[in-house]
């Protein structure tokens, strides 16, 4: 783990741990490691934060000083990025987001010139030139240095690609909609009503500190209470970089990411669309979605926490569909990355050529009883849980309740000083009390208080 890059690009609270001249620099070593000397462009979007208008300026800087162009494509989701480094060609994208956490963040994470997100290797070189405060000597001057090309169709490219990947029409259909105040508060609703759907939408106004206020996929109670006061067909909830979804049935019953893999899982298997019969997950997937695939002949694979894992994944042996419980749903024929909207858009196409409601689709799997608390602790010791024999052992104890019918799985967060504490049980014989207990066990050794 560097100390820039976490598991999902650079994040902190802007102006603070993520300074304009981090930005900066950023920009001049990123465009230095990936252009590999040629000349070219990089994309550039943001989510709706108030910084990230600073940390655009900065890193654009970066760039240009290197003697690349950008180009800017304004408030964007993360997936669009991805897709419009490969179609305007670029040598790279970036992000300027954030994702789910509070208004005050921000973060920068890469794409290469095909939309992947950096592998490890890559990062630790253009980290390796910051931390270590080496001098890129290109200074290019005059014509030689970069420009900023503001690119007006990157929402329109965007949305027109999405349509292209599926066939539905959507008249008659009743969506509602959160968008978190976050970056796709534009194009979602505007994507729904170009295919005919009629949408129920909240959460649009960006204050540039309100993304994710208690709403979006991460506060699903509001898009719940929508879909029932509306009487919608489904509910589709985003973070604040549109690369997951929380779906809600018409019954206002939520559809997190397993129950999307098990709904387009299927789906996909049925119309002999799944390759290798194989869908990929994460060592936090509920065991009620490995129950149904097995039921329905179809292997699950799983990796660490972490959608560029569950991309490895699938890269690397041929898969086609993989997701995290949290509504990181891949699928690679389309996107490199988690899409929330592109998700949604897959969910409404299986609802309608299966002529069947949302909630007898989310009714394919029954979830195994599962409760995660977080246990404080001081960062640099989060992924040195597993050094302290005290903790072990009582792991271990805590396994051995079950007889072999459930599980403990101890993470430590990518982006905040926790440790995430799930137990997972075929019965719930009082796991909440259980991972309660667990996590004030590892707080009281490695704990901020400890």
């Amino acid at each position: 783990m560097g100390k820039l890059f976490g598991t999902d690009g650079i994040r902190g609270i802007a102006n603070k741990d993520l300074t304009p001249e981090m930005a900066f620099n950023v920009g001049r070593a990123g465009a230095y490691i990936l252009s590999k000397g040629s000349k070219g462009k990089i994309v550039v979007g943001k989510d709706t934060r108030a910084s990230g208008d600073m940390l655009e300026a900065a890193i654009t800087a970066g760039i240009c000083s290197m003697g690349l162009d950008v180009i800017s494509v304004g408030i964007i989701p993360t997936p669009a990025v991805a897709y419009l480094t490969r179609k305007y060609e670029a040598l790279a994208g970036i992000v300027i987001s954030a994702s789910h956490n509070p208004g005050e963040y921000n973060g920068i994470k890469f794409f290469d010139y095909q939309g992947f997100k950096l592998p490890d290797g890559v990062e630790d070189e253009i980290e390796d030139i910051i931390l270590n405060k080496k001098e890129l000597e290109i200074r290019p001057v005059g014509d030689k240095i970069g420009k900023v090309i503001v690119e007006e169709n990157g929402s329109k490219d965007y949305i027109d690609y999405l349509i292209s990947t599926v066939n539905i029409d959507l008249n008659g259909v009743k969506i509602a909609m959160d968008c978190g105040h976050g970056a796709l508060y534009k194009i979602a609703p505007e994507t729904i009503r170009k295919l005919g759907g009629e949408v129920i939408v909240i959460n649009t106004d960006p204050t540039g500190m309100n993304i994710n206020d208690d709403c979006g996929s991460t506060n699903p109670k509001m898009i719940q209470e929508l879909v029932l006061k509306e009487k919608a067909d489904i509910g589709i909830s985003f973070d604040g970089d549109g690369d997951r979804i929380i779906a809600v049935d018409e019954l206002g019953n939520i559809l997190d990411g397993d129950h999307i893999l098990s709904i387009c899982g299927s789906y996909l298997y049925k119309k002999g669309k799944l390759k290798n019969n194989t869908v990929v997950g994460t060592i936090m997937t509920n065991m009620g979605l490995d129950v149904f695939l097995k039921e329905n002949d179809i292997n699950i694979v799983k990796t660490a926490v972490g959608d560029r894992y569950i991309l490895e994944e699938m890269i690397r042996s041929g898969y086609v569909l993989g997701g995290e419980q949290s509504g990181h749903i891949i699928f690679l024929d389309y996107n490199t990355t988690g899409d929330g909207l592109a998700t949604g858009l897959h969910l409404l196409e299986v609802m309608k050529e299966s002529k069947k409601a949302m909630s007898e689709l989310n009714n394919l799997m029954t979830n195994f009883p599962q409760v995660l608390v977080n246990a404080k602790v001081k960062n640099e010791l989060k992924y040195k849980y597993n050094e302290n024999e005290e903790i072990m052992k009582e792991i271990k104890k805590v396994e051995e309740i079950f007889h072999g019918q459930g599980r403990v799985v101890i993470r430590p967060s990518g982006t905040e000083p926790l440790v995430r504490v799930m137990i997972e049980a075929k019965e719930d014989i009082g796991l909440l009390k259980i991972a309660s207990d667990l996590a004030k066990f590892i707080e009281d050794r490695i704990g901020i208080n400890s």
